[in-house]
């Protein structure tokens, strides 16, 4: 199927979602598993604090671009669109293949698109699928692009130690692929935006050891095929207590500030999905913004946590559970490592 600019006079050039596909690794964590684990914790337990049964992790060999493609792979299979048709390739992860070169220039080789094609990293973590979108917003309606592909993917098992269960019951492995197209209307169907950031909170998520900063060599850290008994500098810590209290404290007035850029009442949003972080912080979301429970999604269970994906894999399975339709008006926000925070307004047309 062709997608581009319909040769029409009516309207403007807007940026719109044209198709999700996305993709989860073969190799399964389930509840019991971490149940047997961690005897004081039983599967009840678990499902109850996170919302979550089953997470996706990828194999020793496998990375995020692995997952990146395969989601891409499923778009193309569809007949979404052609290879030949994507001109800018977005790749958001915080799990890169290597330094350098740029994953996003290694997945334009591996799925065949064109040498003409722009790509490009974001190293962005659960706000990233809505920064994606305002990328890509900006490069079709400049008239820079006609299709982009965002992609977004995520190994964070590989930053996890397995005896730090307060994140390794969260955490999954997933990816996304988005295909953004251009398009002739009277309104936006991606938009307004409203982002921001706050990089004091840097310290309360983050993977300390392993850039330049803090190299693993002289952070005396174990290398990659090393094993250690406790978590070190080079694994993911979070303190959930301060990511709680900022996420209750930025997330309401993120919806108010959108809410007003867009012109528009709580009650105007047909559908909310926020980054899927876990059960409980998303409940507290949900009350203290009075959303309606059928309104808001929870989109956890069968996934986890996969980060930047948790967007586009939540607003996918909404769309093929018939929860939204064309013409719905869906609020789309990300919150999280950064601190970063964005959210937007998506005004659904036809999306395969």
């Amino acid at each position: 199927m062709m997608w581009g600019l319909p040769e029409s006079p009516m309207g403007r050039r807007t940026a719109a979602v044209r198709a999700i596909r996305s993709y989860v690794p073969e190799r399964k964590l389930t509840n019991e598993e971490l149940a047997r684990e961690y005897p004081d914790w039983d599967v009840a337990k678990i499902f109850d604090k996170t919302g979550i049964s089953v997470r996706g992790i990828v194999a020793p060999s496998e990375c995020a671009s692995d997952l990146g493609v395969a989601a891409a792979e499923r778009l193309f299979a569809d007949g979404v669109a052609t290879r030949g048709e994507v001109d800018f390739l977005i790749f958001c992860t915080q799990s890169p293949d290597y330094f350098l070169p740029t994953t996003a220039c290694l997945m334009q080789d591996r799925l065949g698109l064109p040498t003409t094609c722009g790509a490009v990293d974001i190293n962005q973590g659960c706000s990233g699928f809505v920064y994606g979108l305002s990328l890509a917003k900006g490069l079709i309606e400049s008239g820079t692009s006609e299709n982009v592909l965002l992609v977004t993917a995520e190994t964070y098992s590989k930053h996890i130690h397995e005896s730090d269960r307060s994140v390794r019951t969260i955490f999954g492995d997933g990816a996304a692929a988005t295909l953004i197209g251009a398009e002739a209307g009277t309104e936006d169907a991606i938009g307004p935006f409203v982002l921001g950031t706050n990089g004091k909170g840097a310290p309360n998520l983050i993977v300390k050891a392993g850039g330049f900063r803090q190299p693993i060599q002289i952070a005396g850290e174990a290398g990659a095929g090393g094993r250690e008994e406790t978590p070190s500098a080079r694994h993911l810590y979070m303190n959930g207590a301060e990511i709680m209290g900022f996420t209750l404290q930025t997330v309401p007035k993120l919806v108010n500030a959108l809410l007003q850029k867009a012109a528009m009442e709580l009650q105007d949003v047909d559908y909310f999905i926020f980054h899927q972080a876990n059960k409980f912080m998303l409940e507290q979301l949900q009350r203290k913004l009075r959303i309606p429970p059928e309104k808001f999604c929870i989109n956890l269970q069968h996934y986890g946590n996969t980060v930047a994906s948790t967007i586009p894999m939540a607003l996918e399975l909404a769309l093929r559970e018939d929860r939204v339709s064309r013409g719905a008006k869906v609020m789309l926000v990300g919150f999280g490592v950064g601190y970063s925070w964005g959210g937007t307004i998506l005004r659904l047309g036809e999306i395969l």
